[in-house]
Formats: structure tokens, sequence, C-alpha cells
């Protein structure tokens, strides 16, 4: 018999037939009408080449044939209802996973605590991998199921096959050293794109401001150029170098060093700080409760700043 000319239906019938004994009871078991289960019944005493169920007084008795697949066919309608129809479904107290989320550097410092102290009493299994990627690989990590979930400013993910959903909107802060004599609280347009600048691109990636700047014809003198905002800890204090960072990154950076914030000459772009997904996770009960965290624990109003 070739399967592809069964009606996978026609087994939950066979399998109501044996457990009920009767074509009423099975039609009732199923939601079919009674003719509609007779007929049914019909196609498969022709599929099978049996009588499969011969009325006896009130019941439909099982011939051999009927008891020897009747065991077959109970594991078959089960599987289907119990595995293959069920919901997906995801249980962040049982999991025992990994999930691997882009960010950069400053994203794992501003984003992934929260995050991790939620995990630690909900999903105590799950395992989260934080790696960065340059803008051109972050959609393909996502399309190939390498990550699941971006988180940050990726502005090539505004394309097609990609969800969004913003988590909060941030600008740009001017810091310096808290010794460097040489920076005030404020400076003209000259001064600033006469001072001496550390500019920080991830991953060799242009960043707004760039941009920014570029449109307007203003250009800064860069004295040094990292791929790491976190590497501003170790480099700025002592100089008189200058950087102008994300609002996030200079809350971090004056976490672990004495800064001043001078005020920028401009009024400076809005960062939009989202996180993506691919389409085809959309549905997917493990990522939504993923992003839904990430959401909930790095979602901001407008104007507040990163949470202490």
């Amino acid at each position: 018999m070739d399967i592809r000319s069964l009606d996978l239906n026609l087994l939950v019938i066979f399998d109501a037939m044996a457990r009920l004994r009767s074509v009423n009871k099975a039609a009732e078991a199923v939601g079919l009408s009674q003719p509609a289960t007779s007929g049914a019944l019909a196609r498969l005493r022709s599929v099978f080449d049996d009588p499969l169920f011969v009325r006896s007084g009130s019941r439909m008795e099982p011939t051999p044939r009927a008891l020897e697949l009747a065991p077959a066919v109970r594991r078959v309608v089960q599987t289907i209802a119990g595995e293959i129809l069920q919901p997906s479904g995801f249980d962040p107290a049982t999991a025992d996973r990994s999930f691997t989320i882009l960010t950069p550097d400053i994203g794992e410092v501003a984003f992934l605590p929260g995050v991790l102290r939620r995990i630690r009493t909900q999903a105590p299994n799950v395992r989260l991998h934080a790696v960065s990627r340059p803008r051109a690989a972050a959609a393909s990590a996502l399309e190939s199921g390498d990550a699941e979930l971006a988180v940050g400013f990726f502005p090539d993910l505004h394309k097609a096959n990609f969800y969004q959903q913003a988590l909060f909107k941030t600008s740009y802060s001017c810091i310096a050293s808290a010794a460097n004599a040489g920076a005030g609280s404020r400076m003209t347009l000259k001064q600033y794109l006469a001072a001496r600048h550390i500019v920080v691109r991830p991953d060799g990636r242009e960043h707004l401001l760039d941009r920014f700047l570029d449109d307007k014809g203003w250009h800064r003198h860069v004295t040094l150029e990292l791929s790491h905002f976190m590497s501003l800890v170790s480099i700025l204090p002592g100089t008189d170098l200058i950087a102008t960072v994300p609002e996030d990154i200079a809350t971090v950076v004056g976490r672990h060093v004495a800064l001043k914030r001078i005020e920028l000459p401009f009024k400076a772009p809005q960062l939009q700080v989202q996180q993506y997904w691919h389409r085809r996770m959309q549905n997917d009960a493990a990522n939504k409760w993923l992003r839904s965290l990430f959401y909930e624990v790095n979602r901001r109003d407008a104007g507040a700043g990163m949470p202490g």
C-alpha cells in the first residue's frame, strides 16, 4: 500500500471504532455524523481489503486483521495528536538550552545584567551567548539561525523578513577625563572640531554621528580610533582626549573612571535602540519568550536614562 493513498483521518475513525465498537459512539467521539462515519468505515474496508468491524448483536466486533492493526493505529493517532498537532511550547523553568544574542560590547554591559538576573530566577538552565558581528553579517546570522536576536542599533536590519521592536531612544554625550584641565563644561563648534577626539566604531562600522557630521560638512580631528567602547575606561584617564558616545556608554564609563561631561555645540541625532529577529522566528515560542524578556527588562520611557 502506498501511504499517499491513505487519508490519515481514516485512522482516527479506525481508532475510535477499535475502542468503542460502535458506529454511533465513534461518530460522536470524532465529531462526525453517523452517515459520514459509516462512509469512512467503508473506505477503510476498501483500503485494507478486510471487513475490519463486523456487527455482533449491539456491537461492532473487530476482525483478526483489525485486532492486529489496532495497537499500531493507536500509537500513530496518539503521536499525531500529542506531538505533531500540539502548539509549540516553551517552559523557561525547565528549558535547558542556549540563545545567541548579537549586540556590541556596550550592549553586553547595558542590556545583559538585568536579563541575567531575571533568567537566574525564571530559567536557571538557560544560557546566553553574546557576540558582536560586522554590520553586514548580522542579517545572515539571524537568517541562518546562528543568532536568535539582535539588540542595539542595527539600521541594516530595517528591511523585509525582519521584525523589530523599539526599546528606547538615546542621544550622544561628549565626555573627557575629569583631570582634563583643557576641557570645560561647554565648547564652541570650532573648539569641538579642533579638539583631539577618540572615535569608537565597533567592527569598523560607521556610526550615526559620523553621518550626521559628514552631512554638515564638519570634520573632527581624530587622534585615535577604537573598535570597543569599553576601551575608553583605560584610555581616557590622564589624556586631553574627548569622545562623543551614546549616553549609555557615557554612563557606563563614568561608573569606572571620573569623567566630566561637555555640552555639545549642536543638537545631536537620536539613536533608536531596538531588538530584531527574523520572520521565521516570529511564532517560535522560545524566541517569543526571549524577546519578551529583553523588552520587559530593557524598555525605557522617553527621556529615561540607563538603570543603575
